[in-house]
This record gives C-alpha cells, structure tokens and sequence, in this order.
C-alpha cells in the first residue's frame, strides 16, 4: 500500500457546544424584537391581565431569566413584560460605552411598551436594574404607574464592611474574592469571577441552585462586554465600581428620587452582601415608598424567597388598581 493511501484526513473540529436553554414553568405568549440605533433588543410578554408589569434588566452579567420565580405567578393575575437588556441573552452585545448608559436602557424599555402596546405600567427592577426602573419614571412619568425596587443598587448604601478597595483598570494583587472584581481578572477567568460574585449574591445558605443559574446567565456573555459596559454612566455621579465599597457624598439616585410621583414598594434583604439594606431604607425614605426588609435575605430575593416577593408585589400592584378605581 502506498504512503499516499496510508494517509488519513484528520477529522474536523467538533462544533462548539450549543447552550440549551433551561425549561421554563410557564412560556412566552408572545417574543418579539425592537430596533434603536441598529440594537436589537428581545422581549418576551405573558399573560393578558391587567395592569401590566414591566421586569426590567439588571447588570448585564445577566439576562431576563433572573426573573423566572415571578413570572409564571404574575402572569396569572397581571399582564408581565420582560426584556434582555442589550448585553446578554437574546439581545445584542454593543462594542461601545454609550450603548450601555442608563439612559439606553430606560429608551429601550419605552419601546418595549411601544411594541407590546402596552400605555402604562408598573416598572420592577433588581439590583442596578433599579437605577434602570428609576431612571424610566423620571424621563418618562406618563408610561409609569408604579415601582418596585428590589435590592436597590443606586449609590444609597453604607459600605460593606470588609470589603477591600478594588482599582478596576490595575492588575489586582490577588485573585481571589473582590480583588476578582477587574478587567485583568476578567479576562483571565469569567467563570472564576461568576461564581465568586453569585456566591456573595446569593449569600443564604442551601443556594447551589441559584448561584449555577446565574453562573450559567453570566457564561451567555463574554467578560469583553461587560467590560465595555462598566464605565457606562449609571445615574450620572453615582457609585463607582461595586466593588469600591464607596459612595457618592451627594448621590444622584435622591435627586431622582425627588421627581418621582407615582406609588412605589422597596424590597431588601437585611443580609445582602452587595449593597447594604441601608441604600433600600435611604430610597424609600426619599421617595416616600413602602418597605419591606425580608430577615436573613440576600442581594437576589427574587431566587431565594420567591413566594415573599411575589406576595408583596401582587399586594402592592393590587393596591394600586384599588387606588385608581
């Protein structure tokens, strides 16, 4: 036999694995996608109650799917509309900075009602998508009827103690807890910085559920993107990086607060290891909301103490429809 027929074509490379998504208690009735700027941002609506409640994103770190204990009790009751926010899941991954501000996000949850045809609603946010929540009722009060702040991250809280200083654009001098939160370590392991932070997110005992969720959210975007999206303005002259543990002496997110006029409900955990209860106190104090502190919760109640959470939204939401009769 010659060399020639001894010769074997090397196989081809196996496809990259495609990442399946998770089933779900209750589908979409119906998806669509709106279009600014060249973005396409995927939303998702269920149910045909009333009002209608809009679950905004949060840091791009994570997709709509965060909201997966809410939405198949709301929407047996209410009309609920969700989002990817631009950065994750079915949405687009912009290459610059601007695409990512605060105000983008706000834009794109008005023509998320545009296209749902949806004239008001109650906006929920978690964590930063609070900011988002906050952001879309000052600079569009018409198409709000109410919020809900769950985990507020807008630049209220007190320092958490013991969390050490971290230079986001530096090389850190370790690489392990929150010297994780940088580009350098980014870049260097995602996966490694996914499941250190959702392991303080989701801080309660028995969580191996919800810390692989999120894990398995983070590993639909890249760390390239999310580094785009860290120097975004957020509030303008809110917080500096979460992990800096330091706030502004005149946060933006209180003249915010000021301006806005409709009912709103603040949710925390009284043992959240991101932001401290004490910016959920400080927002509702300023805007005059009802507040729930839910004992022995982390930074994500809406994965850990779904029931409690949907309960204090459903009571808050009903209020407001007895409020408008």
């Amino acid at each position: 036999m010659s060399r020639l027929a001894e010769r074997r074509v090397a196989p081809e490379p196996p496809p990259p694995p495609v990442r399946r998504e998770q089933s779900r208690a209750r589908y979409p009735d119906e998806t669509g996608v709106i279009v600014r700027d060249g973005i396409h941002v995927a939303w998702e609506r269920y149910g045909d109650g009333s009002p209608t409640i809009l679950l905004m994103p949060t840091w791009s770190i994570i997709h709509s799917r965060h909201w997966k204990g809410q939405i198949p009790y709301l929407a047996r009751h209410f009309r609920v509309v969700t989002f990817d926010g631009r950065g994750n899941g079915r949405s687009d991954r912009p290459t610059t900075v601007a695409a990512y501000n605060g105000a983008e996000f706000a834009a794109d949850a008005v023509a998320v009602l545009d296209a749902t045809k949806t004239d008001r609603a109650i906006v929920a946010g978690l964590s930063m998508g609070a900011g988002y929540a906050l952001e879309t009722a000052v600079a569009y009060p018409e198409r709000v009827s109410g919020l809900v702040f769950v985990g507020p991250s807008v630049g209220l809280s007190d320092p958490i103690p013991g969390r050490h200083a971290v230079a986001f654009d530096e090389t850190p001098p370790a690489w392990h807890g929150w010297y994780l939160y940088s580009a350098a370590a980014w870049r260097r392991d995602w996966a490694a910085f996914a499941e250190f932070f959702f392991g303080q997110v989701f801080n309660e005992p028995h969580s191996t559920k919800q810390i692989e969720d999120a894990v398995e959210w983070a590993l639909d975007t890249d760390p390239e993107t999310i580094i785009t999206a860290e120097d975004a303005a957020y509030l303008p002259a809110l917080e500096p990086a979460i992990g800096t543990g330091s706030i502004s002496p005149e946060p933006a997110a209180l003249g915010y607060a000021g301006r806005v006029r409709c009912p709103s409900l603040v949710i925390h955990g009284d043992a959240d290891a991101i932001t401290d209860v004490s910016g959920g106190r400080r927002l509702a104090a300023a805007i005059g909301a009802r507040l729930v502190i839910l004992r022995g919760s982390g930074h994500n109640p809406l994965g850990r103490e779904p029931v409690k959470v949907n309960l204090a939204l459903r009571a808050f939401v009903d209020q407001i429809g007895r409020d408008l009769q």
